[in-house]
């Protein structure tokens, strides 16, 4: 059975921000990121926000998957921001050093005024 997931994708200026609800775990990772990767599509266009307002678990898979799209943008000049974090969340994404490497911040609305 597959854990539910939504991510909801909006555009703002040439800033993609995928903003999650629910749980990311091995049943829907694979789905949910291949969607993820459809939607930025070559990775030179936008930049990225992940904003994880309502994401209450990810699993490792998860974890390797943001740091796959975030080496991508890197790759191709852009910026990438993970925001929103509950405290469990952010507890996580620090312990395997994330949060060293993808620029987290408190809000959208704060690294969207990073972007500009």
């Amino acid at each position: 059975m597959e854990t539910l997931i939504e991510v909801n994708k909006k555009e703002e200026n040439s800033t993609i921000i995928f903003e999650f609800t629910g749980e990311l775990d091995e049943t829907n990772a694979d789905k949910t990121f291949k969607t993820i990767y459809d939607d930025i599509w070559d990775f030179k266009e936008k930049d990225i926000i992940l904003n994880l307002k309502g994401l209450k678990y990810l699993n490792s898979k998860s974890i390797w998957y943001i740091a796959d799209v975030f080496s991508n943008v890197e790759d191709s000049d852009r910026k990438m921001y993970i925001t929103n974090c509950n405290e469990w969340v952010k507890d996580i994404l620090e312990l395997v050093w994330i949060t060293t490497i993808i620029p987290t911040l408190t809000d959208e609305k704060e690294a969207l005024a990073e972007l500009n």
